[in-house]
């Protein structure tokens, strides 16, 4: 079998990788239908995370079951399923509360750009859709294993409101599916923070209400000019980096919330600022878990489709031109076909 593997920054190989196989009698193996590269990958390809060696690459996937483990009850071959990027078992106290990318027993999954995975926890990471879909459902229910539900994550850590005013920071696949994720739980105003046309014409699809392409201080300048001084209720960090940080913070009014998904790079917090900034912070990996059953409805009856953050199509064995265009801003989101 072969698969992605990053061997330094700037070099993604698809070669010989060894096949996976039932290891503990939690696991199953899919055939993967559909992977893609995440805007996350894209921080080792660029050397900004180190590599210990070659490594297998992919975290979101799609599939069809080919095997379970003896102790795996809630999936069985045959069926469809999607599963987070971070495995749970679904009944640690941390997966109760609602946090299943903290489960105790949390791996997070590689090896996904390759025609065949194996998923530990099986039974608290994958969930079946209600039955095999139809090729134009694919790209939309990729982007639950990952991208949608962290965008949807963000919108909730951020406290999105019905009537509420909402600030995406970020135009990638995360933020475009924030402002997605916003204007589903009622946001009335959503203003994304982009600088490129086609991102710009996607997230007016998605639902903003506005565009702002400045950023750092004249991005809150802006923001706070829109808002007449005062601030947006709710801010989505969907970057990771300080400037999107403290964007965030600074154009969020006292008294609301920042939700930040950006895998965080280089981030640090200056006690006296935040202290009087009277603003709430909440984030981290998302729970995708918590969130599929109910975006599997969501996709599966029509009402999003977060699919069109894939802008970018190409078979897998072209994984490498895929991180270079999303390297080089040529593409949203790189969709993979095993």
């Amino acid at each position: 079998m072969k698969g992605a593997v990053l061997h330094a920054p700037g070099d993604v190989r698809f070669e010989e990788c060894q096949e996976p196989r039932i290891v503990q009698p939690t696991d199953a193996v899919i055939r993967v239908a559909v992977t893609c590269v995440c805007g996350s990958d894209l921080w080792p390809y660029r050397g900004a995370q180190p590599v210990d060696g070659p490594t297998p690459m992919g975290h979101e996937y799609c599939g069809i079951v080919e095997e379970v483990g003896r102790a795996v009850r809630s999936v069985k071959p045959g069926q469809f399923v999607i599963g987070s990027f971070a495995t749970s078992d679904n009944t640690c106290p941390n997966c109760v509360y609602g946090y299943q990318s903290s489960c105790m027993h949390r791996e997070f999954m590689n090896r996904a750009q390759a025609p065949l995975l194996r998923v530990p926890l099986a039974d608290g990471t994958l969930v079946a859709t209600p039955d095999r879909p139809s090729n134009d459902l694919l790209p939309s229910l990729l982007t639950l294993s990952d991208v949608m539900g962290t965008g949807w994550f963000a919108a909730e850590a951020a406290n999105v409101q019905p009537g509420s005013t909402a600030v995406v920071v970020g135009d990638g696949a995360v933020g475009l599916l924030g402002v997605l994720s916003a204007k589903q739980m009622g946001a009335e105003r959503i203003i994304a923070m982009s600088r490129h046309p086609s991102r710009q014409k996607l997230a007016r699809e998605f639902g903003a209400t506005d565009i702002v392409a400045e950023r750092g201080d004249e991005g809150v300048a802006r923001i706070k000019q829109l808002t007449k001084g005062i601030g947006a209720d709710s801010v989505l960090e969907c970057v990771g980096t300080q400037d999107a940080m403290m964007q965030a913070i600074r154009a969020t009014r006292p008294g609301g919330s920042v939700g930040y998904v950006g895998v965080p790079h280089g981030v640090a917090l200056e006690g006296q600022e935040l202290f009087f900034a009277h603003v709430r912070l909440h984030g981290g990996p998302a729970p995708v878990r918590r969130y599929l059953p109910h975006l599997i409805d969501l996709v599966w009856k029509g009402t999003i489709n977060p699919g069109k953050v894939f802008d970018l199509t190409l078979p897998l064995d072209q994984v490498a031109e895929a991180y270079r265009a999303m390297d080089e801003r040529r593409a949203i989101k790189a969709l993979l076909r095993p």
